[in-house]
């Protein structure tokens, strides 16, 4: 007899980049991590996470072109009064990149421009980016859930008031699919290992 899974634990993240998951045009996410992290860093603590699209910081200009004339801007503060919750993800590798070197060659892999790169490089410098390969799959009906303020502010993760049940999901990508990049992926790392 099969148990159902639920979660609880979300990753928030510009809902650009949670559509680009969704329709399989990326398994990357680029992340340093919110002004309001735990203990300062980055770090992942759930492997599997509720996606939760965020509009605010959502910024055209750190995007390539063809992301870029998905975001509408909105006001400071300003957020849906439900969220839907449309995916789930499976974190499936966690790669620490110092150098926008070892990003060059990954350009085709991600949603970001160069300025997006520069710029999460520079703050806090000591500190890696982190590339997050995702294996993303999409619910038969998203999920609406009311909008609570302590789901506000600059941090990656997020515990949901009400849990979400994984049955019932889609991969948006098969999985030889899905291994496949991330082989390619793991390559061009692999390259600029000494």
């Amino acid at each position: 007899m099969m148990t159902s899974t639920f979660l609880t634990h979300a990753l928030k993240e510009w809902s650009v980049a949670i559509n680009a998951l969704e329709t399989g045009q990326t398994i990357m996410l680029l992340r340093k991590g919110g002004i309001r992290e735990e203990g300062g860093r980055f770090q992942v603590d759930h492997t599997q996470v509720l996606l939760f699209p965020t509009y605010e910081h959502q910024n055209a200009e750190l995007l390539k072109d063809s992301y870029g004339t998905q975001v509408k801007t909105v006001e400071s503060g300003w957020h849906p009064l439900e969220i839907k919750i449309s995916s789930w993800a499976e974190i499936t590798d966690i790669l620490p990149i110092f150098t926008a070197d070892n990003l060059a060659s990954l350009f085709p892999f991600h949603i970001w421009n160069q300025r997006f790169i520069q710029e999460r490089l520079k703050w806090k410098p000591r500190q890696p980016l982190y590339i997050l390969l995702l294996r993303v799959y999409l619910f038969s009906t998203p999920f609406l859930i009311p909008y609570n303020s302590k789901y506000g502010g600059c941090k990656s993760w997020i515990s949901l008031e009400q849990s979400i049940t994984l049955d019932w999901q889609n991969p948006v990508m098969g999985e030889s699919d899905y291994l496949n990049q991330v082989s390619s992926i793991r390559q061009i790392l692999n390259k600029f290992v000494k």
